[in-house]
């Protein structure tokens, strides 16, 4: 999948070893770029603000706090979505207060793999933003699956809280999903192999490896095909996916037998 590069994220660490770490994991996913410290990070904000920082908490000098106070109080700046870095106690007793702009608090220590995969949720959600801004038609954004994949657009509409209609496309396959403040609550696929609707269709979809999308933020359906959460949707979709796997790997073997 095509990284969304049009995304700048500031990783701040006084921890070289995580720094790296969070840094190779993130590289294929967005722009990243690293500050050693707050008051390094402050600096590189001013001069060329990100479009999201990710933040460790303790550091000497100018601390993850003092730097989200700081950012917030500059007008050019205060709008800059955080996730914080920090230890469960922390959290709770000096993090939690900050509601505004604070997308995720990642308890350490952490899973690498867990850490990119929140942090990809805020960076669709932004890139989804950035192609919005830049439509040629007004509340219509469009393409392509290889840079976002179904499952992505959907929990960045979900984590949105968008309505509006998504449209797929792959070969000869049509298939739109419609949203209600988040929730995907009507599928309709028209395809070669015939029509499905409603959770069926959705579970067809997300398995589609390329193709293109256009989401319409000026269309709505009153219909309600599917009783699923957009999670809810997702995590069967996963299990549906892990499960056709597992048959074909025992046919395989069974073959091979």
């Amino acid at each position: 999948m095509t990284p969304a590069k049009d995304v700048r994220v500031l990783v701040v660490d006084d921890n070289a070893l995580i720094l790296d770490l969070v840094m190779k994991g993130l590289a294929p996913h967005c722009d990243v770029h690293a500050a050693a410290d707050g008051a390094d990070a402050l600096l590189q904000i001013v001069d060329a603000p990100p479009d999201l920082i990710v933040c460790d908490y303790r550091m000497p000098g100018l601390d993850g706090r003092q730097l989200y106070d700081k950012i917030r109080a500059r007008q050019q700046t205060r709008l800059i979505p955080f996730i914080f870095l920090a230890s469960r106690g922390d959290v709770e007793e000096k993090l939690r207060p900050l509601v505004e702009g604070v997308e995720e608090f990642v308890t350490k220590p952490f899973f690498l793999k867990d850490l990119v995969r929140r942090t990809k949720k805020v960076i669709d959600r932004l890139h989804l933003e950035k192609l919005q801004n830049r439509a040629v038609r007004p509340g219509v954004i469009q393409g392509r699956l290889e840079e976002m994949s179904i499952m992505d657009l959907m929990q960045s509409l979900e984590m949105g809280q968008k309505s509006c209609r998504l449209t797929v496309r792959h070969e000869d396959d049509v298939c739109h999903l419609f949203f209600s403040s988040g929730q995907c609550a009507d599928a309709k696929l028209d395809a070669k192999a015939g029509a499905t609707e409603g959770e069926d269709a959705v579970y067809q979809v997300v398995r589609w490896p390329a193709g293109e999308f256009e989401i319409d933020f000026n269309s709505t359906s009153t219909r309600s095909t599917i009783s699923r959460t957009t999670t809810g949707l997702l995590m069967e979709a996963l299990r549906l996916m892990d499960e056709g796997q597992r048959d074909n790997a025992t046919e395989n073997v069974e073959t091979a037998g």
